[in-house]
């Protein structure tokens, strides 16, 4: 998996697809799209943190790119949160996406991409590191929702 020489093109174009990653306190899975959109579901394991989760729900969608050997993501909704609102006859209020928008604007999560091939990757997140795995996705389940 060394590939040090990758351009951010290259990098961005192995991370094409859906992954799959732990961290010590969440399962993530993340869908890249070809349109530099993402969709990320997150399941909290640590119990203390599960209140999180029930506030915030566990999808996020936003845009993401590589620049200079990082990941960059921007979260732009948060669809399944508790603060998004739907009043009967009346409109929806998207109170968490606006605040995710304009958290998106000051703090954009940053993983450094230290190894990618095109079924593995190694990230780093400031001392933690992590290893995700490319999920493969049935054929027929393939199209505009995996950006294929």
């Amino acid at each position: 998996m060394n590939n040090i020489n990758l351009s951010d093109t290259d990098i961005e174009i192995l991370l094409f697809g859906k992954w799959r990653f732990d961290t010590s306190w969440e399962k993530i899975s993340i869908v890249f799209k070809d349109d530099m959109t993402y969709e990320q579901t997150r399941v909290q394991t640590f119990v203390l943190y599960k209140p999180r989760e029930l506030i915030t729900g566990n999808k996020f969608n936003g845009i993401w790119y590589v620049s200079d050997r990082k990941l960059h993501l921007n979260i732009k909704s948060i669809p399944k949160s508790f603060f998004n609102l739907q009043i009967p006859l009346a409109f929806k209020i998207s109170l968490a996406d606006v605040v995710a928008t304009l958290g998106s604007l000051f703090t954009t999560e940053k993983y450094e991409v230290v190894e990618i091939n095109s079924s593995k990757f190694l990230l780093r997140d400031g001392e933690q590191s992590i290893i995700g795995t490319k999920i493969n996705i049935p054929s027929g389940m393939r199209g505009r929702d995996y950006g294929k």
